[in-house]
């Protein structure tokens, strides 16, 4: 359902180094792009995370209550998830741990502010 979600970035070039070794954990690398935005998948059809400079030209800025979930499958995935986006410079803002007796999860700003959390569900 969901083609690919975007996000701003005030800084491409750092912006990039961080999505290429967090996403890279979990197979993920960038499948195109242009010198405003880069989309990032892991191939196929499936949904892309793409980072960008906004297109007004105005600064970039998070949006309150915006946030971008990855599934990482897996725990043990989501503690490898946030210990390399914290490696990569991303702030805290939620260390890996059970929400709900179906949900793990953790979260972190990345190097714009914006917020990412990565997640295993186990539902049915």
């Amino acid at each position: 359902m969901i083609g690919y979600t975007t996000i701003g970035t005030s800084d491409m070039e750092k912006a990039c180094a961080f999505y290429d070794g967090l996403l890279g954990v979990i197979g993920g690398s960038q499948l195109m792009g242009m010198d405003r935005i880069k989309f990032y998948g892991t191939g196929g059809d499936g949904a892309m995370l793409a980072i960008c400079i906004p297109y007004d030209e105005k600064p970039q800025n998070c949006g309150n209550g915006n946030m971008v979930a990855i599934n990482a499958g897996d725990r043990e995935t989501v503690d490898k998830l946030y210990a390399k986006a914290r490696e990569l410079g991303a702030s805290d803002d939620g260390e890996p741990g059970e929400r709900m007796p179906v949900f793990y999860g953790a979260y972190v700003r990345d190097l714009d502010g914006n917020k990412l959390c990565f997640y295993e569900m186990k539902t049915g």
